[in-house]
């Protein structure tokens, strides 16, 4: 697929570089190689960070689950030097009286704090809220398939622009309680952050963060059914505090990886249906087979190819390497989801792979305590998405050739598989 990577070294004495063209434009290559070459290696993260990248799916997976590892520096004991990712917040121009929203994220904390957001978030985003949701998740896809053939240019329609994107951010902003006409900056602001443009962040970030503001303020004084209102509803609970700090915190990271994850397992799923018409095929001819085709185009082609960085909180052995205290880890879950220790012929795509109903087995959502909170809502849009989507286009195809599909060309963070645009012919 044509592309354009950043110009970033890669690294010291051949060691792999989370910015290297090699790892960047052919991630599905890149990280397997490493993972063959053995499973843990060291190299760098995108600021140069020494960083150890665990490939292969058992390890991965175990690493998990290990409460050894921990998301935040500031948990492993003796810690003295700079957080590292002070780098990462002066790259993106971000003003440090802003950065604990990025860095006091549930992303970026550990027990017991962690433990007490996520619980205190648990009791709003349910499982029944969640499922509610399809109805209206179903309309939204309605109208936007309407609407596709006034888009077409010469009879192709950008299903990025004009499906994905507007889905995910109408769904996750319905979900929290943001306002339809608001919602466009929303989009904009998290591919400001996403594509890590500096030159952007500096006035967006900001202005996400005093909008957020705004809305609890607004919301307090209107308090509905929406999972804001009930955020703001807890904050009167003693035993379960959250302040507004925490609420804004929680819903910038929920926006923002909420819609452009989803939007992006839409298209890599789309796209990678329309590459493989015998499993399209399949699953036309199986409407029951979607959620676990789901599963199975999240282990092939999902959005988030690595974990954030994690630290040893002490000496430990990853698959005979010794990891020492404090040092960063990478968990790369590209390279674990093809891991051919694990899935019999893992470069094929087979819709049959994993049937609906089971437990999935792939870590495109993560796993353990750090399990991704909406990956409920990322399933249900995906299921609409793809089953609308193939019923009201039963003869919708690829306007390139998929080799020619382009990625994002402008940096990003590390670790996503994003599409450009989707082009189609209905």
């Amino acid at each position: 697929m044509n592309t354009t990577a950043p110009a970033v070294p890669q690294g010291h004495d051949e060691e792999p570089h989370a910015m290297s063209e090699a790892l960047m434009t052919d991630p599905y290559g890149g990280y397997g190689r490493l993972r063959e070459q053995a499973p843990v290696v060291h190299g760098r993260y995108l600021d140069g960070t020494p960083t150890w990248f665990v490939t292969r799916y058992e390890d991965v997976r175990a690493l998990l689950l290990d409460r050894r590892l921990v998301n935040t520096p500031a948990s492993v004991p003796g810690m003295a030097d700079e957080d590292p990712r002070i780098k990462m917040m002066d790259m993106l121009a971000i003003p440090e009286e802003l950065r604990p929203y990025l860095m006091g994220s549930m992303l970026d904390t550990d027990p017991p704090e962690h433990t007490r957001l996520r619980r205190r978030v648990l009791r709003e985003f349910t499982a029944r809220r969640v499922l509610n949701l399809r109805p209206q998740v179903e309309n939204f896809t309605k109208r936007l398939l309407d609407a596709l053939p006034e888009h077409a240019e010469d009879g192709v329609v950008d299903l990025l622009a004009h499906y994905a994107y507007p889905l995910s951010i109408q769904v996750i902003c319905d979900l929290v309680g943001v306002p339809e006409s608001e919602r466009a900056m929303w989009q904009q602001w998290g591919d400001d952050l996403i594509t890590m443009r500096p030159e952007r962040l500096a006035t967006s970030f900001p202005a996400m963060i005093e909008h957020t503001h705004g809305l609890i303020v607004r919301r307090r004084g209107d308090l509905g059914d929406d999972l804001l209102s009930g955020l703001i509803r807890g904050q009167e609970d003693p035993e379960a505090r959250i302040s507004d700090e925490e609420i804004v915190t929680f819903v910038v990271t929920l926006v923002l990886a909420g819609h452009e994850t989803t939007a992006h397992t839409i298209t890599n799923g789309t796209a990678a249906l329309l590459a493989h018409p015998d499993q399209l095929a399949y699953l036309r001819s199986e409407p029951g087979a979607l959620s676990g085709a789901v599963h199975e185009l999240m282990r092939w082609c999902g959005p988030v190819h690595t974990s954030r960085l994690r630290y040893a909180s002490e000496d430990m052995e990853v698959a005979g390497t010794l990891i020492p205290r404090g040092d960063a880890v990478l968990l790369c879950f590209v390279s674990a989801n093809h891991d051919p220790r694990r899935y019999p012929d893992p470069d094929r795509l087979d819709l049959r792979r994993q049937q609906s109903g089971q437990a999935e087995s792939h870590v495109g959502f993560g796993h353990g305590i750090h399990y991704c909170l909406g990956a409920s809502l990322a399933r249900l849009e995906a299921e609409v998405a793809f089953g609308a989507l193939f019923e009201r286009f039963p003869g919708l195809r690829l306007a390139l050739d998929p080799q020619e599909l382009e990625r994002r060309e402008r940096l990003q963070l590390p670790g996503h598989w994003r599409l450009s645009r989707l082009p189609v012919r209905l």
